[in-house]
């Protein structure tokens, strides 16, 4: 293998999980997204490090190009990089719904609530006035 090749495969590798746990410490990138994604920057790294794994690993499992293994290896992460998107997507999805109606609920709990002040506030507006010239009445019979 030339070794500028060699060398280059180790570099990206690493950048590759660098740009992962870079992204972790940030907070941009959740640990549990970045299962996959580092498991395919691993696996890149062992290659890069030690290439006669891919030959020996696409011998073992019966792919004529070491190669095609990388590209068959690279589309499942993706797949299952894809799928866990997926099921974060549909909970995600769920808790919006269920947030969403219990914010519709509370919007109408508190216009009830803002009628039947609005009501408590009129009739004791009219009520005082009645209620304090009685007052007033009995005030003045008592001195």
């Amino acid at each position: 293998m030339n070794p500028i090749t060699y060398a280059f495969g180790i570099l990206a590798a690493l950048l590759a999980l660098f740009a992962i746990i870079e992204l972790m410490r940030r907070g941009t990138l959740r640990e549990r997204h970045a299962v996959w994604w580092f498991v395919g920057g691993l696996l890149a790294l062992v290659i890069a490090v030690f290439p006669q794994t891919l030959t020996w690993a696409a011998s073992v499992v019966g792919v004529a190009l070491p190669i095609n293994l990388v590209f068959f290896v690279a589309i499942g992460l993706l797949f299952l990089v894809s799928l866990q998107y997926g099921a974060e997507l549909t909970r995600t999805e769920e808790k919006m719904r269920v947030l969403a109606e219990q914010s519709a609920f509370h919007r109408q709990r508190i216009e009830i609530l803002e009628t039947r002040l609005a009501e408590l506030v009129e009739r004791d507006v009219e009520e005082p006035e009645i209620g304090s010239a009685a007052a007033d009445a009995d005030a003045e019979g008592e001195r």
